[in-house]
């Protein structure tokens, strides 16, 4: 079966999707018929330049940044047309095409004209305006961007969400996602990550608890409610470290953040990290915290750190207690008081920690296999194919 996977980004760039669509691409080019051939011929189309990225080792094929009359032609010579989220140029070209598409949707994009469903001038959870019918709400939301912008992105996700309706499958990583979205033909595939050993944890030098945040520095991710909260420990004369790692275009602010209020000795930034660097860093973890406002839809950092045997305190976005499945601590999404009182609670009694850990990478390697993700995707790709009548390797309409 020919399949054509288009992301919009893909490595260099670094992000959840593209590690997302990079592990399918290549787990999909693994698969093998009863007649040990490939099952999937799997072309990547994005535009994200190469860079110096070395491609030559994948086991599928790359195009970057394709004229629209290239991406018309590989398009009309895939069998399936997989979707990294509704970009509209490739969804409209599938369609008229007729090709089986499928969506696989890692954003809000066809409920939220930001994508983020998150009111950006106050940075908080947006409680559904879209859906709702309050489409005053959306443009104001948008307003920063100027009233041309605000009614563009408006208008278009009507148009995403309509043109989404129309394809073969959407595929959701998370059951509440597909709850929001309430689009035809939709399918739960859980984002799957390979088994790995737990990571070894080790007890830092004075034996103080390190609490430790992994992500992009924007706003989005809430870091400034994690700061906040360590602030009411410090209050509290509660012994604990925070190490922040990972950089964005909001250090700057919340590294003087931490001089304002004087949280040096307990706070400290470490930046980008390779990963023999990371892995040691987490090994000194008590638990990781991830307080995001939102724009998540699974939650690469808490699955990630469950597979460690890391215990994770997380906002209580809908995504994050699907996935920790009451194997994690969550708090109210934006309350820095209520994430210091779940923190303290941890600290309070430290056995909480292996209980949870052990808890949280059980059900990862239950329930977020990397094969079931391979294989559940398989089944969809396939099952479009037979509903639309098009066998693989004929592309005739």
């Amino acid at each position: 079966m020919k399949l054509l996977v288009y992301s919009h980004f893909f490595a260099p760039s670094v992000g959840g999707v593209e590690t997302v669509v990079l592990s399918l691409s290549q787990g999909l080019s693994e698969l093998r018929e009863a007649n040990g051939g490939s099952e999937f011929q799997v072309t990547l189309v994005t535009q994200t330049p190469a860079g110096n990225y070395d491609e030559s080792v994948l086991p599928f094929r790359v195009v970057r940044r394709p004229a629209l009359h290239q991406l018309w032609r590989l398009i009309r010579s895939s069998d399936v047309v997989h979707l990294a989220g509704p970009a509209l140029a490739p969804l409209l070209l599938g369609l008229l095409a007729r090709r089986p598409v499928v969506i696989e949707h890692h954003g809000f994009q066809t409920i939220c004209p930001n994508g983020q469903l998150l009111i950006e001038p106050q940075g908080a959870p947006c409680p559904g305006h879209f859906m709702a019918g309050r489409h005053g709400e959306c443009l104001r939301c948008n307003s920063d961007e100027g009233r041309f912008a605000s009614w563009r992105l408006w208008l278009l996700t009507f148009l995403r969400r309509f043109l989404s309706a129309q394809v073969a499958a959407n595929v959701v990583p998370t059951r509440w996602l597909g709850d929001l979205l309430q689009l035809p033909r939709i399918t739960a595939v859980p984002h799957g990550l390979a088994a790995s050993q737990p990571i070894s944890r080790i007890a830092t030098p004075s034996n103080t608890p390190v609490i430790v945040f992994l992500g992009r520095l924007v706003t989005t991710k809430g870091v400034h409610v994690l700061l906040k909260a360590a602030k009411i420990l410090l209050e509290q004369r509660r012994s604990f470290e925070l190490l922040i790692i990972g950089d964005g275009p909001e250090r700057a602010a919340l590294e003087q953040f931490v001089r304002d209020f004087q949280l040096e000795a307990k706070i400290r930034f470490a930046g980008r990290l390779n990963d023999d660097q990371l892995e040691a860093a987490l090994a000194q973890a008590a638990a990781v915290a991830v307080p995001s406002l939102g724009g998540e839809v699974f939650g690469m950092v808490v699955a990630e750190n469950m597979v460690r045997g890391l215990p994770v305190v997380a906002s209580d976005l809908g995504a994050f207690v699907e996935v920790l499945g009451g194997t994690g601590l969550t708090f109210r999404t934006g309350d820095a008081a209520d994430l210091a009182a779940v923190v303290g609670r941890l600290l309070d009694d430290p056995s909480t920690t292996t209980c949870l850990g052990q808890g949280a990478r059980q059900r990862m390697l239950q329930l977020f296999s990397f094969g079931a993700m391979i294989d559940t995707h398989a089944r969809v790709y396939r099952d479009v194919c037979l509903a639309t009548r098009k066998l693989p390797g004929r592309n005739s309409d």
